[in-house]
């Protein structure tokens, strides 16, 4: 490698050394398998992505079924309860770039006000 070579392989390091995180927006375009358009520009798919439980659905089964004294047996709560809905699409996330770009954490969900 020639000395011109390693310079710029150093200089290169030491910009990237200098900043290590990028903070970027993404708009979620489908859920299953998830794939986020970042900024307009590229695509990324659920490989790259790390996730946060946070941003995954979270439903609880609590049905169950009461007993009326002398009346009939009754239904209550007939369907799932969602407590969180994850991702969807249309909604806007913020990423951090992983230093070398490979994978991306997804921080939290960007409300639009």
């Amino acid at each position: 490698m020639s000395l011109l070579n390693i310079i710029k392989t150093a200089g290169a390091g030491a910009v990237d050394a200098s900043n290590p995180v990028a903070m970027l927006f993404a708009e979620v375009t489908q859920t299953n398998p998830l794939e986020l358009n970042v900024d307009q520009r590229f695509t990324l798919t659920e490989e790259f992505l790390i996730i946060p439980e946070s941003l995954t659905r979270y439903e609880l089964d609590l049905r169950h079924k009461h007993d009326a004294p002398g009346g009939p047996t009754q239904n209550a709560l007939p369907q799932k309860i969602v407590i969180r809905e994850g991702l969807k699409s249309g909604d806007c996330v913020l990423l951090l770039r992983v230093q070398g770009g490979n994978s991306f954490v997804i921080i939290d969900k960007v409300v639009k006000g």
